[in-house]
């Protein structure tokens, strides 16, 4: 007598995943590089026994971190979704971690359902580099960086702009309209970030953004001078990208958040040292 199957109903598991950029050729699939969506998908599939796509919040490319990127699949495994952030962890490479998994609606996805996304850019100032932070900052000791002035060029941004003086070619975006909904920039001791959050990315538009602040931290561009070329959409002016390696994908905005609080925030504390002296 042959057993009944019984059917497995079908569900979205949303990831909140955290990696380390150095280690990949950026997030989508490469037909010869390794990627994070590669890595992850292939692990998923050994465990599901079937054929697997990530559909990510964002594209980070090569280099760049990630503290909570978001990204969902469809699976029919019986696996409940709160447990697969355990399941994903014993089996990822060290440079891949999860902060946690969630049920979603079949409506929902990780990348149309999202209303922002967060990034931040870490430079650290110091004439000497420090090993221990040296993977997740660019290490800008030639000239002295003014703070105070690149938060001063990052306000205009604020408010819905067209920044294709902030675009790299080869991107298949239609326009380069971006709503920026917040933008900061603070020094802790050695160390300057960079926040912005907007509606979306353009293709390298945190990198081109930060070369060209560093610009007016060390005096070379006014404020004015930085304000008139995006403004004016001068791309040609726009000829450095910081490094990669400073760059880290905060985290996505959903209406309704899937994860909990301490998946989402604080996954990439500021770095700072302890201004009292200590003694060895």
């Amino acid at each position: 007598m042959s057993r009944l199957k019984v059917a497995v109903p079908r569900q979205r598991i949303a990831l909140a995943i955290q990696y380390d950029g150095s280690d990949f050729h950026g997030w989508q699939r490469q037909p010869r590089e390794r990627s994070v969506q590669q890595t992850l998908e292939t692990t998923i599939e050994t465990v599901v026994g079937h054929r697997v796509v990530l559909h990510a919040a964002g594209r980070t490319d090569t280099g760049v971190h990630a503290a909570c990127q978001v990204a969902h699949f469809d699976t029919d495994s019986p696996i409940p979704a709160s447990k697969w952030v355990n399941v994903l962890n014993t089996r990822v490479p060290e440079s891949i971690s999860l902060n946690a998994s969630a049920p979603v609606p079949f409506d929902w996805h990780a990348r149309f359902s999202a209303t922002w996304r967060r990034y931040r850019y870490t430079i650290y100032t110091a004439p000497r580099p420090n090993l221990f932070v040296k993977p997740f900052v660019w290490h800008y000791y030639h000239e002295p960086l003014d703070a105070e002035l690149m938060q001063s060029a990052l306000q205009p941004l604020i408010g819905r702009h067209h920044l294709s003086a902030f675009r790299r070619a080869g991107s298949s975006r239609a326009d380069s309209w971006v709503d920026v909904q917040a933008a900061e920039c603070r020094r802790s001791q050695d160390f300057i970030s960079i926040e912005v959050q907007a509606s979306g990315f353009l293709y390298g538009m945190m990198r081109l953004l930060v070369g060209m602040l560093v610009q007016v931290g060390r005096g070379q561009r006014t404020i004015e001078n930085f304000e008139e070329i995006w403004t004016n959409e001068r791309r040609e002016l726009v000829k450095y990208a910081a490094p990669a390696k400073g760059l880290c994908f905060l985290r996505v905005g959903y209406p309704d958040n899937p994860f909990p609080p301490e998946a989402w925030y604080s996954t990439m504390p500021h770095f700072s040292f302890d201004s009292l002296p200590v003694s060895c």
